[in-house]
Parts: C-alpha cells; structure tokens; sequence
C-alpha cells in the first residue's frame, strides 16, 4: 500500500466524514482542526472562532486505488466553494473552507482544479476555498470521530438542514 493524507476544511467536520468514507482505497478519514494558532486545541475553544482553527478532516488514503483528484471531485461536490462565512447553516470563521497541502503535487492539482472550477462559475462569484500549506493537525475529540456512524438521526437531521441551505 502507498498511503498519503489530505486535508480539508468544508465547515463542519461531522458532514465532511462520510462523504470520503465509503469508497474503497480511503483507508481513515479523523476529524480534527488545523490553521489555527492554539497548540491542542478543545472543540470548546476552536467552535469559538477564536483559535483561529477551521474544523478538518485528514483523510488516509491508498494512491494506488484512490487519485487526489477525485478526492478534490467529492470535496466540492459537498461544499459551496463560493461562501467565505462558513458552510450552510454553520457560520464562523471555523467553518470556512480550506485545502491544506502536503506537497507541490497536491498544491499544484488542488491549484488546476479551483482553476477550472472559477472557469465555471457565474461572472459575480469566485472561488473563496483558501489553498494553504499543511500545519499541525490536532484530532478532534473522541466524540466527534466517526459522528455519522456513532449519532444517526443527529446526522441525519445535520444533513437535511444542510441541504435546506444548498442552491
């Protein structure tokens, strides 16, 4: 197995684990924070909007079965790449949207595909999704891994409101 890990930031991380979750070459996606300038972070703390953190998911994947593009493909297809106050009905600085790059390759793929994708856009909308070098990911509390498995009618009343919100 040749593993690698990405890392994005696409509001909040209970929605962003199941999405990457069910395919076969993705090994582990862990919820966490990242960017932010508190050394081990709380949820307490980050939800704030104060530690400077966005909420993260870093995802372990398999390079041989699973390509970084198509991760970037199933990032955008649940985000709305033209928000720069949060995701949905979660607004805060934490909720912003982020890719976080571990290496030229990522940075370089990750910086075509935005590319491509303002092509798309209406005229009056851009692409808000900021590209930032990898920092120190902190996983999140216990509670919060795997919440769509743990807590499914929660999830699922996330993801119904989440929807309401979607254009």
């Amino acid at each position: 197995m040749n593993m690698n890990k990405a890392y994005f930031a696409g509001g909040c991380f209970w929605c962003m684990v199941k999405p990457f979750d069910e395919y076969e070459g993705i090994d582990k996606v862990t919820s966490g924070y990242m960017g932010g300038t508190t050394e081990n972070p709380t949820y307490e703390e980050v939800k704030t909007g104060e530690t400077g953190h966005l909420e993260v998911v870093e995802i372990q994947y398999d390079v041989a079965l699973f390509s970084y593009n198509r991760l970037l493909e199933i990032f955008f297809a649940i985000i709305d790449p033209t928000d720069a106050h949060g995701q949905f009905q979660d607004r805060g600085s934490q909720y912003q949207t982020a890719i976080f790059y571990t290496n030229d390759d990522q940075k370089k793929l990750a910086e075509e595909y935005i590319a491509q994708l303002k092509d798309k856009l209406p005229e009056n909308q851009t692409v808000v999704t900021k590209l930032l070098p990898y920092q120190t990911f902190y996983e999140a509390e216990d509670h919060h891994q795997d919440f769509y498995k743990k807590n499914p009618e929660r999830y699922r009343e996330e993801q119904l409101e989440r929807s309401r919100f979607k254009k």
